[in-house]
């Protein structure tokens, strides 16, 4: 076992009690925390101003029109209620 005469008396790195916790500083975010927090920022950047935008068109927009009914509509309807039509 000739490995451990590669060490002799030292106590490999991986091992050496003494330093445990000491090469523990902070290196920056990790990478896929930034992405995941960009985007996330831009959906959610993005749904808030979609409701934004729904709840100002509701406040500044006219209310839609309606369609206009057909004569043939409005004479079948006067026929259901009794009323004739003018010129029967």
């Amino acid at each position: 076992m000739d490995y451990e005469q590669d060490f002799g008396d030292r106590v490999p790195p991986s091992f050496d009690s003494r330093n445990m916790g000491v090469e523990t500083e902070a290196k920056g975010f990790n990478p896929g925390l930034i992405v995941l927090l960009l985007v996330g920022g831009l959906i959610l950047a993005f749904l808030v101003g979609n409701y934004f935008l729904y709840m100002y068109a509701q406040k500044t927009l006219p209310p839609k029109k309606k369609k206009p009914v057909s004569k043939k509509k409005m004479k079948k309807e006067r026929l259901k209620q009794g009323v004739s039509a003018p010129g029967e």
